[in-house]
């Protein structure tokens, strides 16, 4: 399962980058408002795709069908890397269905039932991504969604990749992967968590303690 970092900052990717384990990013305009703005979404995406060589997940704001398209084509045009994501409802479906053809890369996102990825899989989209700290949220189970979206593309090859989404913490990476979730895609404190347990932190104190100890160095 790929790892992403889900940001419009440019410090966490580029801190998150030096890992060597991110291999794509996902960005909406809620994360680009609160990295601060200031900034030209494309600009923003465009340096971002300069650290992470990597799918780049970039949203449209058009509501209807044609004003998707547009715009759909316009950010798949700032750089080979990108990929559009694009809501799921009629509109969006349409669009999404129209793009694909062209050879426009689609993260289809608010995936909030098998229906809807089905829906975003038959019409050609290269991800769905299912929200599952939000079904968590209002007393469903967010994960569920995502073990039945697995289990329905595999059994008909779907080529479309299951993206899990709306991650809270490091639990949830876990969960999706025992799902079989192609990518997690998680906030850079989610990414930060996955690598600290206080036995480590415990550990690491006591050997040095040891170490010192027995080095004769005063402890």
């Amino acid at each position: 399962m790929e790892l992403w970092l889900d940001t419009a900052s440019v410090d966490e990717v580029r801190a998150a980058s030096r890992f060597g384990v991110i291999s794509g990013i996902t960005t909406n305009p809620s994360l680009w408002a609160k990295s601060g703005g200031g900034r030209e979404y494309r600009d923003v995406v465009l340096e971002i795709a300069s650290i992470i060589d990597g799918p780049i997940s970039a949203e449209c704001l058009s509501q209807d069908v044609e004003g998707l398209v547009e715009e759909a084509r316009r950010i798949a045009g700032w750089h080979p890397n990108v990929v559009v994501k694009i809501p799921i409802d009629e509109n969006g479906l349409e669009a999404i269905s129209r793009l694909s053809r062209e050879g426009v890369k689609i993260n289809t996102t608010l995936i909030f039932s098998t229906n809807q990825a089905m829906l975003a899989g038959q019409a050609g989209a290269t991800y769905v991504s299912p929200f599952v700290g939000r079904l968590d949220d209002v007393g469903e189970e967010g994960m569920a969604l995502v073990r039945e979206i697995v289990e329905v593309f595999d059994r008909y090859n779907f080529p479309t990749r299951v993206l899990a989404a709306s991650l809270r913490h490091p639990r949830h990476v876990v969960e999706a992967a025992k799902a079989g979730a192609h990518i997690a895609t998680m906030p850079y404190a989610v990414f930060q968590a996955m690598f600290r347990h206080p036995l480590t932190d415990a550990g690491m104190k006591r050997f040095l303690e040891d170490g010192q100890r027995a080095s004769g160095v005063k402890v």
